[in-house]
């Protein structure tokens, strides 16, 4: 089995108002088969072992569904894969030798809590504005009985498979929050169950977002290039269209 040895500059910061600071590590006898994040265990193992504070990193399936490993490996959210989270990430890509740079998603809507750990409530709190739809609970018709068109569908779908990792924002020099918003607005906008709402939801998660401190989108598109899930950038200009009705509605039509 192939062993490597690398060199780690990582991201170091004690809490959330401490200035941080880059401190090097090596990472020695790191099996080619391991991820990314099982590389990370294995340097934190040692840092135990020799009465050192090991390295806060998030963390949950490590399977590529649920967006918390969130790290910005040389410069690029999740590496430089197309496709692919963090964890699933793998040390075979990487060469013996190697200098490997680690930090977390940059954005001041993502405030480091410890690390490479950032605080993303924003997202939930943008999703809740506006990500949902109303509906009588206990008196829904069965799943078949609204019939929607397949290319309808299949959109629906493409954009609800965001996982709200981030990566979208830490990619835009703007760290804009727009691809994540489109895609949660966008596959309810999609479904017949979703039109009822769907003005003020534009409304509701635009403005949450810009509350939260995200950036504008300038069309830039490293959001798509970024994303895990490979979200297409066509979301946002559906967002746009129905944002700018709703403004309109919302100055001009009586209520």
């Amino acid at each position: 089995m192939a062993k490597l040895n690398l060199t780690l500059k990582v991201w170091r910061q004690s809490a959330p108002n401490d200035t941080g600071r880059i401190e090097t590590y090596d990472a020695k006898d790191i099996p080619e088969e391991a991820s990314f994040l099982e590389m990370l265990d294995i340097v934190n193992e040692r840092l135990i072992n020799d009465g050192t504070e090991p390295i806060h990193f998030d963390h949950d399936c490590r399977e590529g569904i649920c967006g918390m490993c969130s790290l910005t490996i040389n410069g690029v959210p999740h590496g430089k894969e197309r496709g692919i989270t963090t964890c699933q990430v793998h040390m075979r890509k990487f060469r013996s030798g190697d200098t490997i740079w680690i930090e977390p998603f940059r954005s001041r809507a993502f405030p480091v809590v410890k690390d490479l750990v950032t605080d993303r409530s924003s997202f939930d709190r943008v999703q809740q504005a506006g990500g949902f739809i109303s509906v009588r609970t206990g008196s829904a018709p069965d799943a078949h009985a609204a019939p929607i068109p397949k290319d309808a569908a299949d959109s629906a779908f493409a954009a609800a498979a965001c996982i709200g990792c981030g990566a979208c924002v830490a990619a835009c020099k703007n760290a804009s929050a727009m691809l994540f918003v489109a895609a949660k607005a966008s596959h309810l906008s999609h479904l017949p169950q979703g039109q009822p709402e769907r003005d003020r939801r534009a409304l509701a998660m635009v403005r949450q977002m810009d509350e939260e401190g995200f950036g504008g989108c300038t069309n830039q598109y490293e959001c798509e290039a970024a994303c895990p899930k490979e979200i297409s950038v066509d979301h946002i200009a559906r967002l746009n269209r129905d944002y700018g009705k709703a403004m309109l509605k919302e100055q001009f039509v009586p209520a």
